[in-house]
Formats: structure tokens, sequence, C-alpha cells
């Protein structure tokens, strides 16, 4: 044990419950919370009750989606819902946390389910030491190490100096709704820790992420007539071609933080067009993603993509006079970070080697996630520690090792304590 870990956080280290921490995990990833589902309300409310059974104060409130969609800062959504729910538990309401553990409980579709070994995408087996299913890594374990740490305090005795906030929240991977409104609800802390996977990593800096929609016209025409038609397929080549260019231009050089040479990819990830296999297309419609960097007003980012696809278009002679139309559905991720030198990430490192993990190496992450909205209309600063390897999320092995969730639950135990301060 390392020397620097006190007697009274030993202690309370003790009355963490491993096989609860990993049945809380398991019937959360039992629930198949897919974006827009019913499933979705389902998951809050089991963490709302989670939460009440701990004893902490609970705001359950029932999202205002429309609201939401009116106000100018919106941050977006691709899933249709009916309703949404909001969870926050705090162990006191009589201050500002001075912690905040942030979790979503969202998870993306699981895709034909004969990928999956077993084919139940949703079955949360346990298996050669890993928790399996769609949603155990992104991140239902940290959903779980955040509720475990308020069953932990609670089982040792604890009442903290300063509340400890635990937000649960859905839409993060269409937006980042979820979030959007518990901030907008008034819910704030000190500081805030989002369990999102980073493999034993402090994640410092996300980059953003906005979702495009380009429309190509074309002109109709039999298929054994191509040459009487535009192709909307053809039209849209060129185009395609100056994307490529974009992305090359904004990944030079980019921020070290970042362990990949592509930390601002844009992907066109889904393409349709015409209605008949024997006619010229025309029209065509393409949606994809598009990186915004560190620091960077996705507004300018919006007009990037907007000018090349008009250079694109005002070189080539139909595309000049039948000009493609860009618009910006779904969700809008801005970049955001934390400073480095905030109090924050050393107090994260210390709790880390000091319940003997390995001390964490400082990085960037080249997708979107609620830390912008945290940190930016928030005000709060914000990081990611959690359980889970990103490269297995959203993939049909998804999973997470279950000595890095209780790896991981000690360290925010630990930093609770030291950042919320103990009654005595």
């Amino acid at each position: 044990m390392s020397s620097a870990r006190t007697d009274l956080e030993a202690r309370v280290l003790e009355h963490l419950d491993e096989d609860a921490l990993v049945e809380d995990l398991a019937n959360l990833v039992r629930t198949p919370s897919v974006a827009g589902s019913e499933a979705e309300v389902e998951v809050q409310e089991m963490c709302a009750e989670v939460l009440r059974s701990q004893g902490a104060v609970v705001d359950r409130w029932d999202i205002d989606l429309a609201e939401l969609q009116e106000d100018p800062w919106y941050p977006g959504s691709e899933a249709d819902r009916d309703r949404a729910v909001g969870v926050v538990g705090v162990t006191s309401d009589a201050a500002v946390p001075g912690l905040v553990l942030q979790g979503h409980l969202d998870v993306v579709p699981p895709g034909d389910p004969e990928t999956w070994a077993g084919a139940d995408p949703f079955s949360a087996e346990v298996r050669d030491g890993a928790l399996h299913g769609r949603g155990s890594c992104d991140m239902k374990a940290g959903a779980a190490a955040n509720l475990a740490v308020v069953r932990t305090l609670r089982a040792a005795g604890i009442e903290l100096e300063r509340p400890l906030g635990v937000h649960c929240v859905i839409g993060e991977e269409d937006g980042g709704l979820g979030a959007f409104a518990t901030l907008r609800r008034g819910h704030r802390g000190e500081a805030a820790v989002i369990t999102e996977p980073t493999s034993g990593r402090i994640v410092t800096a996300t980059a953003g992420a906005l979702t495009f929609r380009i429309e190509v016209g074309g002109r109709s025409a039999h298929g054994s007539m191509r040459r009487e038609g535009v192709s909307a397929f053809e039209a849209f080549l060129p185009i395609y071609e100056v994307l490529r260019n974009l992305e090359r231009e904004r990944n030079v050089d980019p921020d070290p933080l970042f362990g990949s040479e592509l930390p601002y990819a844009l992907s066109v990830g889904l393409v349709s067009a015409g209605d008949w296999a024997s006619n010229v297309p025309d029209k065509l419609t393409a949606e994809g993603r598009f990186g915004v960097r560190l620091d960077e007003d996705p507004r300018h980012a919006r007009l990037a993509l907007e000018d090349a696809v008009a250079a694109a278009s005002a070189t080539d002679p139909w595309l000049r006079e039948n000009r493609p139309v860009v618009t910006w559905p779904g969700g809008q991720f801005a970049s955001g970070r934390i400073d480095a030198d905030h109090p924050l990430v050393d107090e994260v490192i210390a709790s880390v080697k000091d319940t003997g993990g390995d001390a964490p190496i400082l990085g960037a992450e080249v997708y979107g996630s609620d830390l912008r909205l945290y940190a930016g209309i928030g005000g709060i600063p914000t990081l990611h520690y959690g359980p889970g390897d990103i490269r297995v999320a959203h993939g049909p092995h998804e999973h997470v090792l279950l000595d890095e969730l209780t790896q991981v639950t000690k360290a925010l135990v630990v930093l609770a304590l030291r950042r919320c301060g103990v009654r005595f």
C-alpha cells in the first residue's frame, strides 16, 4: 500500500463491494438502452433507484425536449425521442458538490446479433475476467463505478464535508442532450470526472465532431440512355475528393496530446442515391461526421466545409448551375479541454497511484463527448478517467475488464474523499 494513502482511506476501501459493482454493471448492460428507445428511460429509473437506496438526494425529472430544442445552445440530436429523463444524485444538497462523477447510459445499436458471441448483445456475460455486451465499455462500466462510489461511502459511514454529485445522463451518443438538460437544470460542481473509457489514461481534451448532410442534384434519364441525364452520384465525386483534401489540410501538425495522426477525421457514413436501378439518379444525399479542432469555434469549422463544397462546385459546370446544399443535422460537438495545470489533474493522478494503479498518462481523444458541455456552458473543470478500452466500444466484442473496473472505482472513492473532505 502506498504510504500516501491514509488509514481512513484504506478502511473506506474495505467497504467496496465488488460483487455489487459487477451486479450493477450487469443490470445496466441487460437494459438495452439504445439511443431513442424507451429503455433509455428505464435505465435512468434504475440509476435513480440505486442512488435513492444509498441515501442520496435524487433529482429525477422529465426533460422538456421541445424547450431544449428552442435553446440557442442546443447541442443537436439524431435519435427520435418522445421522452427523456434526467437523474442527478447528491450525497447532500447543502452546498455545491466538491466533485461530480458523470456517466451516460445510452448506447449505440448492437448491429447484427450473429456477430456477437452467444448472439445476445445484451447478455452481460462474464468470461475470461471481463463482462461482455453492448454498452459494457461505453460507458456503463463508468456509470456503475460512479454508483459504487456512493455505495462505498455509505457502507463506510462516511459523511462528506462537501457533497459528491453523480450525474446520470442519456443522449450522449447523438449530441449530448442529457448533459445539456442537466446543466440547464442548474446542476453544477467544483470539478467533474466523466468516467468514459480511457484505458488508464487521463483525458484532458477532446476534439469535436459535427454531423453534416450534403444534397447533390442530378437529372434523371433511362439507364440505357445515361448521357441524356446527369448522375448525382458522379456529380458528388469531385465534392468527395475536395472533402478528402480538406481532411488532410486540417490534420497537419496535430496537437501532441493526440496519439493519432488523424485526430480530426472527416468520414462519409451514409450515402443514398436514386430510386430505381435502371434510372440515372437525380439526387444523392451524403451524411457524415466532421472533426472539430481543439479550441476551434464550430461555426468556423462549418464554414470550412461549406467553403470546400462551394469551391468544388465553382469548378464543375453542372454543380456551378446546380449548387449542392449543405446542412447540419444531428449532433454538434465542440471540442473541450481542461487546463493541464488544474489541481484536479494531479488529484486524479495521485488517487490512481495511491490505490495501486499505474501512473496515468495525459492525453486527448479524437471523439466528441460531454466534456465540452461541462467545461463550456457549465464552466466546470472536467476530465475523462474511466474503465474500458475505447477501441472495443461500438463493436461486436465490446467488453470491460473487471479488474480495471475495480481499480478505477477505488481511485474514484479516494478522489471523492480527498476532494470533498470528511466530516468527523
